[in-house]
Order: C-alpha cells, then structure tokens, then sequence
C-alpha cells in the first residue's frame, strides 16, 4: 500500500466510508495531492461502495477537481470582460508558450508551473490581472509575466 493510498483510506475513515460526504472527500483527497489519481478515486469507489463512473462524474463535473497532477506553482489569468479588454490573452499566450504548453496540458513538464484561466478574480480595476500561488499581480502584460516566471525559476535554483 502506497503513502497516498494510506491518507485517501485515512480521509475515508474520517467521513465514516459515508457515500453521502463524497464530495467532501474529493475536496479533501485533492488538498491533499493537489489532484485527484486514477488510484484515489477508484479506492474512493470500492470503500464507499459505488461505481467508479459515477464518482468519475463527480470528479469531473466540479470545475474545482482536478483529474492531472498540478505544478508547485498555481499560475491563473483572469479572463474576465474587463482583463480580456485590456489583453489578458496575450499574456496567457505567451506563459502558455513559455511553459511548452500543448494541447489540454496545463501542467511544466517539470512540473513547477500549472496554469489556468478564470472568469474572473473580482480585481478589475487592476486588470489585467494573474495570480500566482494565490497572490494577485496587476496591470501585467506579457513581458512583466514572463519576468515574474523566470525570477521565480532563478530563486528555485539557488534554493
């Protein structure tokens, strides 16, 4: 039995293998890991006692689970009215090609950066607006993101 296995069975004995806190139980397995495995999800199933598909369908319809593991580092770009208005595409664009990003991957291939759109982060007035492990940044543009992201590289490496 794998460490992950052992916290998910741990998250399920805390909700008493209750088929009713299967929501809950994702949120928790995915605080945990910062996704969802194949492996949780299908343990979820066996020890709660329903199908794989329908806890699938849960996990995928809920736009907070995530099905891929995510990077250390949480990038968001707002793509509101107003941050689409003042060009949060582009800089979504260049991360996007910045990261070597393909495809539905979100995800660094070293696994250090995850970046994501949302509709909207309720900073308008410092559109356009990303946030990176949560802390907001203002009035970006391409060239301001991609320094941000390489800083952030420097400071890793000399960790």
């Amino acid at each position: 039995m794998s460490g992950k296995q052992s916290r998910t069975e741990q998250i399920l004995e805390q909700y008493g293998y209750d088929q009713s806190n299967l929501i809950a139980i994702l949120q928790e397995i995915q605080a945990e890991y910062k996704y969802l495995s194949e492996e949780s999800l299908t343990t979820v199933a066996e020890k709660l006692g329903i199908g794989t598909a329908k806890v699938y369908s849960v996990a995928t319809f809920y736009e907070n689970f995530s099905l891929e593991a995510k990077g250390k580092h949480i990038i968001k770009v707002c793509a509101g009215t107003a941050c689409h208005v003042r060009k949060s595409g582009p800089i979504y664009d260049a991360i996007h090609d910045y990261l070597g990003l393909s495809g539905k991957k979100k995800t660094s291939a070293d696994g250090m950066f995850t970046l994501e759109t949302v509709a909207c982060l309720g900073a308008c007035g410092l559109a356009p607006v990303m946030t990176v492990d949560g802390e907001v940044h203002s009035k970006m543009t391409p060239e301001a993101a991609l320094t941000l992201l390489e800083d952030m590289r420097k400071k890793e490496a000399a960790q």
